[in-house]
């Protein structure tokens, strides 16, 4: 069963900050300089996942203008993809941008998760662009 809660601690965001790590410095190869950014320690929004209750996924957003989000960071360990825990994440941090104002979300998505995020309703829009060595589409929703 798959539960995703608002980080509560530094704890928690460390917790999340060390999914992010594996899944991206160490899986992908993302530059570590480039994984982390003021947002995680001033005013992003994190979310953490559980499976069961081992840490499985985190996320996050940050308003980048009144009434829109930009969801970034979407990070599932292995063993845990395909059980749901990305789009539990992406529900659970869109309901929390509405709550706090959010009209509209925004996203930079990896080429090759295009299609999970067209199914949760995202539209592409622009040129497929590189972000950290990775080829990247940006994609946004009406929340």
């Amino acid at each position: 069963m798959v539960k995703v809660r608002l980080v509560e601690s530094p704890r928690d965001v460390e917790t999340c900050l060390r999914i992010r790590w594996t899944v991206f410095v160490e899986e992908q190869n993302v530059p570590p300089s480039l994984e982390r950014d003021r947002h995680d320690q001033t005013d992003a929004v994190h979310a953490l996942a559980l499976l069961g209750e081992v840490p499985a996924g985190a996320a996050r957003f940050v308003f980048v203008e009144a009434g829109m989000v930009k969801i970034g960071r979407m990070a599932v360990i292995d063993d845990a993809r395909g059980k749901g825990v990305g789009i539990a994440m992406l529900r659970f941090l869109e309901e929390e941008a509405r709550r706090r104002g959010a009209s509209k979300s925004t996203l930079w998505a990896q080429v090759n998760a295009r299609r999970f995020y067209e199914k949760a309703g995202y539209t592409a829009y622009g040129e497929v662009f590189g972000d950290a060595g990775i080829p990247h589409v940006k994609m946004e929703r009406d929340l």
